[in-house]
């Protein structure tokens, strides 16, 4: 029944639009001149049909369009898709007795950065807070807390991570 009356009432909206059509476009058909009365008779009609319309139609004021025209208006728009961390640098390298760590942030975020071993595992979390946008750097004393090796830097700004090599003296 349902696919019936879905059927019946698709056929129904697609002849009301091909009628809707065929009235629009008779509309804009000129007449044949074929007799000056008549030509002048049907003219009339239609001059009076056009501005009965423009008196009670819809009325838009539109601003007119102009090809290749250029605003010169400004708009500052945040785009989400810019990076958060940009400019990661761990230094020196290799380390002895201090790393220093600097980065730009794009906007305000909290900011973890860690030291891993070569595995994967965290070894010394050198910062975790929320931090401004901006350069920012900072110092860490290691002060023999890392063994001889190669250790991993993890900069993490809210969902973007950077991960740096190091190797300690």
């Amino acid at each position: 029944m349902r696919r019936n009356f879905t059927y019946i009432f698709s056929w129904m909206i697609l002849i009301a639009v091909a009628i809707s059509i065929n009235f629009a476009f008779a509309g804009s058909i000129k007449p044949q001149k074929t007799d000056t009365i008549t030509s002048h008779i049907q003219k009339n009609k239609l001059n009076a049909a056009k501005n009965s319309y423009l008196k009670n139609g819809l009325h838009l004021a539109l601003p007119p369009l102009k090809p290749a025209a250029t605003s010169t208006l400004k708009i500052n728009v945040i785009r989400t898709d810019d990076k958060l961390l940009n400019d990661v640098q761990v230094y020196p390298n290799p380390v002895t007795d201090q790393i220093n760590v600097k980065y730009v942030l794009s906007r305000n975020a909290i900011v973890t950065v860690k030291v891993m071993d070569v595995l994967g595992n965290d070894v010394i979390t050198l910062l975790s807070q929320r931090i401004g946008s901006g350069e920012q750097s900072f110092s860490y004393p290691l002060n023999n807390k890392l063994a001889r090796g190669f250790y991993f830097v993890r900069v993490v700004a809210g969902t973007e991570s950077v991960i740096k090599r190091i190797s300690v003296l």
